[in-house]
């Protein structure tokens, strides 16, 4: 039975993962944070999961936030696991600066993890000093809120606390926790791990956890890879028809239950080019944004391999099993992106829209169009007036080609407008929004989350927050994991 802890009218959290996967959960504590002040807290959410907002404020609250004041009973625990790093394959990675507190039950009767990231040094810390900084943490917050609003499976953000601490990066910067929520923190690289122990009861313990968590329907561990397969390919697709650029693709940072995890050099295209690249990181263009769906298939591959023990008794059965069932990720991704073109463009389900979006993303990329503003255009030339979406075109030969033919297959503006949003994280936005709160000032963060979190319903006075980077910003932007 689990060990369920209660802090008083407040929080009840749950050990399930740590009793039943005891290998793959390392008992820790968060470092003391010496002055930890509530910076943002999302009221909505910690309504879904049950917690009293007033007690999450309070000086008892804040230390829960940075997992200080656990609940009686609760050890606090950081999660292994494996994976392949830029396709370079390291077998014991885990939270290096991460803890998960317990299971929370949902308003859906179902249980979130509650998750600490930047609470100090682990085992798993590789050298790294675990923590985090202002900044990177309230991108995560910002971004996944984004997300969230956009209708993208993703880790939803609770809080964000500064911890008093000075943390030295290429500056000394403000310290700070953040804590997210997720269906899990299962990843391929947790699979990853289990294999690597060469014990194969860990590995069908594991499996099942992750069947009965995420994918109940599944029956088997085949059916469970079939099922990841499935959420990954939607996934994906949902990343690349917004423009979103996860940044580091890595296997320990693609989850089993299909949510969009680990915000760190992550951003939104400006100009649309399949070839974008924001990580600083990412020297050979690994995860640019047109690899996404590859790199996905890839490390799907590797989950296949990690579970090709539960598959089938004979290898080469197993083997043949995991091709077939991995040979269904490119016909859903193409399913699910090509249903979600059609739906940017206003076209009906049935409209055999192929050539003319290949031919559209030709002249985006050729013309360097902004990719939201694009769309978001467009629906006034379903409309009859195009010169919002024609504006932003040097070849007008070319666009107004194109648009003919799309007006030709009777295009429903208003329902582009409900799916190609007004507002994003504007990189630009963002930058400025963290530079500020790491002075100590969050009023342009809490305004960037206002627009973003409503992302399809324009409203005056947020002109700025519809409107591209400026040129010299996006030529030379980059993204820095924080750690």
């Amino acid at each position: 039975m689990d060990r369920v802890s209660i802090a008083p009218a407040t929080v009840t959290l749950s050990d399930h993962f740590a009793r039943t996967l005891p290998e793959l959960a390392l008992p820790w504590e968060a470092e003391p944070a010496p002055a930890p002040r509530l910076l943002l807290l999302n009221e909505r959410v910690a309504a879904e999961l049950g917690l009293d907002v007033d007690w999450l404020r309070s000086p008892e609250g804040v230390r829960l936030l940075v997992g200080e004041h656990v609940p009686e009973g609760v050890t606090p625990v950081a999660q292994a696991y494996a994976g392949h790093q830029f396709g370079h394959y390291s077998p014991r990675l885990g939270d290096g600066r991460a803890l998960l507190l317990g299971e929370v039950v949902h308003a859906d009767g179902r249980p979130r993890d509650l998750h600490l990231k930047g609470s100090g040094r682990t085992p798993f810390a590789r050298g790294g000093d675990g923590l985090a900084v202002v900044g990177p943490m309230l991108r995560e917050y910002v971004v996944s809120e984004a997300m969230h609003a956009l209708g993208i499976p993703t880790t939803r953000s609770l809080a964000v606390v500064a911890t008093g601490r000075p943390v030295r990066r290429e500056t000394v910067l403000p310290g700070a926790v953040l804590a997210r929520v997720a269906d899990s923190h299962l990843r391929v690289g947790s699979f990853q791990y289990a294999r690597a122990t060469g014990d194969v009861e860990l590995l069908r313990r594991l499996a099942g956890h992750a069947i009965a968590r995420h994918h109940p329907d599944a029956g088997d561990a085949l059916g469970l890879f079939r099922a990841v397969v499935a959420a990954q390919a939607s996934l994906v697709a949902r990343w690349m028809l917004v423009g979103f650029v996860h940044g580091v693709m890595n296997t320990d940072n693609m989850t089993i239950s299909g949510e969009t995890i680990d915000y760190g050099p992550c951003a939104f295209l400006e100009a649309f080019d399949p070839a974008t690249v924001f990580s600083s990181i990412d020297d050979s263009g690994r995860y640019a944004y047109g690899n996404q769906p590859r790199v996905a298939e890839w490390n799907l591959a590797r989950l296949a391999e990690a579970l090709l023990p539960l598959f089938a008794d004979d290898e080469e059965q197993a083997v043949a099993a995991a091709v077939e069932a991995l040979g269904a990720f490119r016909a859903r991704y193409d399913e699910a992106w090509s249903a979600g073109m059609r739906a940017k463009l206003g076209l009906p389900a049935d409209a055999d829209a192929s050539a003319l979006v290949a031919d559209l993303q030709a002249l985006l990329r050729d013309n360097r169009v902004d990719h939201t503003s694009f769309y978001r255009r467009l629906g006034a030339a379903a409309g009859g007036d195009p010169e919002p979406a024609r504006e932003l075109f040097l070849d007008l030969a070319g666009i107004d080609a194109w648009l003919a033919r799309w007006r030709a297959l009777g295009p429903d503006g208003d329902a582009m407008r409900r799916v190609n949003p007004a507002y994003i994280p504007r990189n630009h936005l963002v930058e400025e929004a963290l530079a500020a709160a790491t002075d100590g000032d969050l009023e342009p963060v809490e305004r960037l989350l206002d627009a973003v979190t409503a992302p399809y319903t324009e409203r005056p006075g947020l002109d700025r927050y519809a409107e591209p980077a400026p040129e010299h910003f996006a030529a030379g932007y980059r993204t820095f994991c924080g750690t």
